[in-house]
């Protein structure tokens, strides 16, 4: 019986969905622990274009058990809707979905909230995709905060929603706004409750009941390591932690029930929002990466930043992680490009680090190491021997920079277009 985590060993958008969804078939139960609708996981089934933000990805394989963890924000109308969306292209393939009594919810005034701040940032925010994820989060460490489970008690709803819009009147009214009026707000929670009914349990103990069951579980992280509140680019952040040790704040169980930790890198690197990003690439390479990458949130559609691997990037995130082994995406969109740099250090104050100081970045400058490109394309190839000499030499350095394996390789969108070459539920396979 093995355990795996699915951690973005990046700033999100790493291939996450698809190598969740590869991964599925193997086992029994999939959970996604941290975030919310702000994650777009985008799979490609049957030729179809599946994006996922709130169900985890697993929902595409038959007899799974798909779970919402603890540790997630939840919009309850866009999980209904998503659903729904699934059930009528006839996607569900899930045995059932579950839904954590204690996530919290994301209330309409809490997307008001996140976009209001974004326009008043006058150009400087942070970059949040306005779906409300941060004012949830901020609720919910404030102790003000509505919890699935408290949907389907009427006289403790009503209090909670009195303390919390008592809490943010005053920015409403500071923007000449009219407050959320707490009988509509209630009447909009009592219809949450209605959409989510049937799907809503302490997801801890089944969890545990499913492991106590010898079930493979399948822990599935939102966004990257970089972006953790705990040690991504403070500020420029994600609320909530995408490291593998919240993988069991956020699911609900114990540390060694963590057997293996995979972690998703791009075979270059890409960034959303603001903060700094040290290795972006500019001009042509930039626009380069972008169009063969087809990098554009799956979310919210915006572009991507795009630019060269970031290896101290990567140490840092396997340790931080404890990543057993590393997952490289999108090697395919690296063809073509002859001499492809790869950041090696950061020089600061005449020293080159081996990790990246976060907190002074924008003091040091990258210290490049150029490889040698391939003309070939890689789109589809399914075994490391079939790749061109040069692209298996950028992953052999890849893991001998980063001092870690890497157990896949994606050549493209699709399961298929994978070269397995370890199984983290079968290390030996």
């Amino acid at each position: 019986m093995t355990h795996a985590a699915v951690i973005g060993a990046q700033w999100g958008d790493e291939g996450k969905g698809k190598i969740v969804d590869l991964l599925s078939e193997f086992a029994d139960v999939v959970v996604r622990f941290q975030g919310g609708g702000n994650a777009g996981h985008t799979i490609i089934y049957n030729n179809e274009k599946v994006v996922l933000n709130h169900i985890p990805s697993g929902v595409l394989h038959e007899g799974k058990i798909c779970i919402l963890g603890q540790g997630m924000v939840i919009d309850p109308f866009d999980v209904a809707r998503e659903i729904e969306a699934l059930r009528s292209r006839d996607l569900l393939k899930a045995k059932e979905i579950r839904v954590s009594d204690r996530a919290h919810v994301i209330m309409p005034h809490h997307k008001d909230v996140d976009s209001l701040r974004e326009d008043m940032s006058g150009g400087l925010g942070i970059g949040t995709t306005r779906r409300g994820v941060g004012p949830a989060y901020e609720d919910k460490y404030g102790r003000r905060g509505v919890r699935v489970g408290d949907l389907y008690k009427p006289r403790t709803l009503r209090r909670l929603l009195e303390v919390n819009i008592a809490h943010w009147r005053p920015f409403f009214l500071e923007q000449q706004i009219e407050p959320p009026d707490v009988f509509e707000l209630l009447q909009r929670m009592e219809e949450a409750a209605e959409g989510l009914k049937g799907l809503v349990t302490d997801t801890s103990m089944l969890l545990h009941r499913c492991m106590r069951e010898k079930k493979h579980v399948l822990l599935e992280g939102a966004q990257g390591c970089m972006l953790d509140i705990d040690h991504g680019t403070y500020p420029f952040v994600t609320s909530s932690s995408t490291v593998a040790g919240g993988a069991c704040t956020g699911a609900g169980i114990g540390p060694r029930e963590v057997h293996t930790v995979l972690g998703i890198t791009k075979a270059y690197t890409t960034r959303v929002g603001g903060g700094p990003f040290p290795t972006e690439a500019a001009g042509d390479s930039a626009d380069v990466l972008r169009r063969k990458g087809v990098e554009f949130g799956a979310t919210t559609g915006r572009p991507r930043r795009c630019g060269w691997l970031d290896i101290p990037l990567l140490r840092r995130a396997i340790r931080l992680s404890g990543i057993d082994s590393l997952v490289v995406t999108k090697m395919d969109v690296l063809s073509g490009i002859k001499d492809i740099p790869v950041c090696i250090g950061y020089l600061k104050d005449g020293v080159v680090l081996d990790e990246p100081p976060l907190d002074d970045l924008e003091l040091t400058e990258p210290v490049y190491e150029r490889l040698e490109g391939w003309d070939d394309p890689l789109k589809g190839m399914k075994s490391f021997d079939a790749l061109p000499a040069s692209a298996q030499a950028y992953i052999r350095k890849l893991e001998e920079l980063a001092g870690c394996k890497v157990s896949m390789i994606s050549t493209g969108p699709s399961r298929e277009e994978t070269i397995v070459l370890s199984n983290p539920f079968h290390p030996g396979a």
